[in-house]
């Protein structure tokens, strides 16, 4: 193992606006907002403002496999937060996050507007609302809530730990890498584990739970984060790619991962989605760009 050069913290530490790598723009140690800016409401009550990472992605795919079984209150607007320009730093963003992170969402179906923020939240406040995606059993409940909060707790040491210094950090250093790596692999094969004996992270039923640790770790497995699918082996997590594989080819986590989606092939992006019929419209586009 090489030695990185070694850092000798001051006393105290300052802000360097022109540190931090890719989000040096963005990042920075204070909260509120920077601008005034209301947010766009739409004709819907459920009003998300997001964009297609994967806690953004975790929603949308939670709202297209409700209206899939038919929930028609289930229906949104989804407001596009270019999180590069800072959209999520607007008076009117933050009135709905003060914690100025993707996704936020309002639900206006009530006499007082309910603000829901951080994903696992907004995932287990529309479970509850339309009564699906969680189980009743108390047992079972327990366990899916239990893998729910994992990932919530895991996925820092994927995306801060070991996405920001293999992917994004201005500086490639051995010591940071081999540590979230390890972490990551660790991770993996905890669910590795626990999928070898049943269809679904938390049983025998699709949940939240898979909902959430699939939009980041089966990406991941996918090869759609970091490009490290390779460096990081993920083929040798058999049961974790087969289960992402199975989500994956969903036809709601299909549209969810299209919704606020800025990346990829013109087809594959919905800036916006206000209507079902909007992934008809990017259909007939795709078809039109082959002929």
């Amino acid at each position: 193992m090489t030695t990185d050069l070694e850092y000798t913290p001051p006393k105290v530490w300052t802000w360097d606006a022109e540190s931090g790598g890719k989000f040096a723009s963005i990042n920075r140690p204070i909260a509120g907002p920077t601008h005034d800016k209301e947010l766009p409401v739409g004709k819907h009550p459920l009003q998300l403002y997001s964009l297609a990472t994967p806690n953004g992605v975790k929603v949308t795919v939670l709202l297209e496999e409700l209206l899939a079984l038919g929930i028609k209150k289930a229906e949104y607007d989804a407001w596009l937060i270019q999180i590069g320009e800072g959209d999520q730093f607007s008076s009117g963003f933050v009135e709905v996050n003060p914690n100025s992170k993707i996704p936020a969402l309002m639900d206006r179906s009530g006499d007082t507007p309910q603000r829901v923020f951080e994903s696992g939240a907004i995932l287990f406040y529309l479970a509850e609302k339309f009564g699906k995606f969680i189980p009743e059993d108390t047992a079972e409940r327990a366990e899916m809530l239990s893998w729910l909060f994992w990932q919530m707790g895991s996925a820092p040491y994927l995306g801060g730990g070991f996405g920001h210094f293999y992917a994004y950090a201005p500086e490639k250093f051995e010591y940071p890498i081999n540590r979230f790596a390890m972490e990551t692999k660790r991770q993996l094969d905890v669910l590795d584990r626990q999928l070898a004996a049943q269809p679904y992270i938390a049983g025998k039923t699709y949940s939240i739970a898979d909902i959430a640790i699939w939009s980041w770790y089966g990406q991941l497995v996918l090869g759609r984060l970091y490009d490290a699918a390779e460096f990081l082996d993920v083929t040798s997590y058999t049961h974790v790619m087969r289960w992402a594989k199975e989500i994956d080819a969903r036809p709601a986590v299909q549209r969810g991962r299209m919704v606020n989606r800025t990346s990829g092939a013109p087809e594959t992006q919905l800036h916006e989605r206000h209507d079902a019929s909007d992934f008809e419209d990017k259909t007939q586009d795709k078809l039109t760009a082959d002929n």
